[in-house]
């Protein structure tokens, strides 16, 4: 506890109102949970037992709802629960309905209570969130028809498509986005050097586009003109309604995606060539069929090269205003990425429907906005001058990031951890492998041991190996996530190394009091260790309590600043 107050990383992230904290709260709420209701183990099914074990699902709940790192937490009760039911199983006094009850009470408290609790947050969320904003394009067409403000809410549209008609097209892909276009062309040595098409996330006149046959130039806006319908298998002409040029591609090689083509936007106000022409196709329909807005799952198949009109989902450069890359695939397989459906239309000709047929169930919903969180969480990429950091650099306290303040006059704030506590906890660690190895050799061989030892060897066994295993499985699993990392992502993992050194340490003190007699030296011995690392901390706490609460005057590499004694390390930048 004491480490963990005196730290200065867990005050600053505390004061910004952060996740991690509220994630370390609920970390912290089901380890101890899980640890009581252990502890009533020789007790089963009485109110405490019930009680702990419910609030260990209610608090795995409340992790899993702060971030996704809370999954963590759940691989480490259910690691905890397995064992446990491992040993209920082999002990031969519990009848096999007796190990049922367990099961059930445990699958009920652990598995179907943390689901309903998640469950009810994300129906609570959708009833209170349930407007329109710029994150909208993330979402599928029937999932932005329920959000008020929205230009698909309540809404009444033509139902089929029609030549002369103005539209969106939204990848089918989970965060597609919408086929889109700008004036802005792709530079030197990235394919032809000609107008830039992508997928863009966001609603945007850019994203507007007209069908047209591909052999006339008729004006179809002219109200006095026939209505023609566009339908399966028809040969069309998408022209870009801010800059006039046709969607095209050819056989230059694609920006990002090897073996793909590049899809451009080419021609003159829509004057082109034969590379113009894309025939469309509605998934599952027949020839001459009707495309219906919204709800017809179509593909365009380029016709010169037969190649489909396609989203990678990967993310282009800084020249392409790091929009997601369009391409045409040689390959012909049906993904989601090669599917597309009509969102906007706009044709004063064609009368309208309502879109409530539409409306997409509570299931449907849950399960793409966590689709969507997912893929924008693994594509985060860092911002310029912005700070990352590498999984290797946490423990040892390598680098902090920068808050605020970057002259003499603001109040500077620098997320680092109190160096003495990090830096205990990491030497700690190695301390509690050494004290384990030894403990578990000397039981091996059958060394005697007081009780208080024994006792003492279970702990720090156990309850150490728990908690190390806590650590692991907070720490471990960043060093295989390609997405962008910061300092902060290491805190919940040091909660639990604050645990380690709190076990580790109780139990050395505890063992070196052991050999020393009267008990009086010994309580003094103990005491005194513990007062001493307290102090140790505490003081630590009051030289570096400045980079949470604002450090002000001369920057630290200016030998007359008051913090320039305590830059230890040169990658330290405050």
């Amino acid at each position: 506890a004491v480490c963990l107050f005196a730290d200065t990383g867990c005050i600053t992230l505390s004061q910004y109102i952060l996740l991690d904290p509220i994630l370390m709260f609920f970390l912290m709420g089901a380890v101890l949970s899980m640890v009581k209701c252990n502890s009533c183990a020789d007790r089963p099914f009485s109110a405490s037992w019930w009680f702990w074990l419910s609030l260990t699902g209610v608090s795995l709940a409340g992790a899993m709802g702060v971030k996704f790192v809370g999954l963590f937490v759940v691989l480490l009760v259910g690691l905890n629960t397995i064992c446990d039911l491992w040993d209920l199983l082999g002990n031969l006094s519990l009848s096999l309905v007796m190990f049922g009850k367990h099961l059930l009470a445990r699958v009920l408290c652990l598995i179907v209570l943390p689901l309903a609790l998640y469950t009810a947050m994300f129906a609570v969320h959708f009833a209170v969130l349930n407007r329109s904003g710029p994150g909208d394009g993330f979402f599928s067409s029937a999932f932005q028809s329920q959000l008020i403000g929205n230009n698909l809410h309540n809404v009444s549209i033509p139902e089929h498509l029609a030549y002369g008609s103005v539209v969106t097209m939204k990848n089918l892909r989970m965060a597609g986005g919408y086929l889109h276009s700008h004036w802005h062309l792709y530079p030197e040595g990235v394919g032809a050097r000609q107008q830039q098409v992508t997928a863009y996330l966001h609603k945007d006149l850019n994203n507007l586009w007209i069908i047209k046959k591909h052999d006339s130039d008729t004006d179809l806006s002219d109200p006095s003109s026939p209505v023609e319908f566009v339908r399966h298998g028809d040969i069309i002409r998408l022209e870009h309604k801010e800059t006039s040029r046709n969607l095209h591609s050819h056989q230059h090689e694609a920006p990002l995606t090897r073996k793909h083509f590049q899809v451009t936007g080419y021609g003159i106000n829509g004057t082109g060539d034969s590379n113009d022409f894309w025939r469309i196709e509605v998934v599952g329909r027949r020839t001459g069929k009707l495309i219906k807005v919204l709800r017809s799952q179509v593909r365009l198949t380029h016709v010169a090269t037969g190649c489909i009109l396609g989203s990678s989902g990967k993310t282009l450069p800084k020249w392409g205003w790091e929009q997601v890359e369009v391409t045409c695939t040689p390959y012909l397989k049906e993904t989601p990425n090669s599917l597309w459906n009509f969102e906007d239309h706009i044709n004063p000709k064609l009368p309208n429907i309502s879109l409530d047929v539409l409306k997409p169930s509570f299931a449907e919903i849950l399960l793409e906005s966590h689709m969507v969180m997912i893929r924008g969480n693994s594509g985060l990429k860092p911002k310029d001058n912005e700070v990352t950091s590498k999984p290797w650099h946490w423990p040892i306290n390598y680098q902090g990031l920068r808050f605020s303040g970057v002259n003499e006059t603001d109040y500077r704030v620098y997320l680092l951890g109190n160096p003495v506590i990090w830096w205990l906890n990491l030497v700690t660690i190695g301390l509690y492998l050494l004290i384990t190895v030894a403990t578990a050799v000397a039981l091996k061989r059958g060394v005697q041991l007081t009780s208080e030892l024994k006792e003492l060897s279970r702990v720090v066994l156990r309850a150490g190996g728990q908690i190390t295993l806590g650590w692991l499985l907070h720490y471990l699993p960043f060093f295989m996530m390609g997405r962008v990392l910061y300092f902060h992502h290491y805190f919940p993992a040091m909660l639990f190394s604050s645990m380690l050194t709190g076990i580790t340490w109780d139990a050395l003190l505890k063992f070196c009091a052991g050999f020393l007699s009267p008990s009086t030296t010994a309580r003094k011995v103990y005491g005194g260790g513990f007062l001493a690392l307290v102090l140790l901390i505490l003081y630590s706490f009051y030289l570096f309590h400045p980079l949470s609460y604002g450090m002000v005057g001369p920057m630290a590499s200016n030998p007359s600043s008051p913090m320039a004694g305590l830059r230890w390390m040169d990658s330290w930048e405050f």
